[in-house]
């Protein structure tokens, strides 16, 4: 499958799960799947909501710092990488 990274993780809070994304290039849309990619960080998930200052968004933009839930722990400078 193609892909095409889309940004870092620069932040993990633990107990909501959730991932604090830099988008870097392209977009994320909600009902996309990312991969998640580190020294010791490895899964694929579906976007199911996006959020930016605890506002929900549709999609997001180069230049965005947003919030995704996630089913595991990532670490900070961790890659996402869109699968298209």
């Amino acid at each position: 499958m193609p892909e095409e990274e889309i940004g870092r993780v620069i932040k993990f809070f633990a107990k909501p799960m959730v991932a604090a994304i830099e988008v870097t290039a392209g977009s994320i849309r909600v009902g996309d799947t990312l991969r998640f990619v580190g020294h010791t960080t490895e899964f694929e998930t579906e976007v199911s909501s996006i959020q930016e200052e605890h506002q929900s968004l549709e999609e997001a933009h180069p230049g965005q710092k947003i919030g995704l839930k996630v089913p595991d722990r990532v670490r900070e400078g961790d890659r996402v990488v869109k699968l298209t």
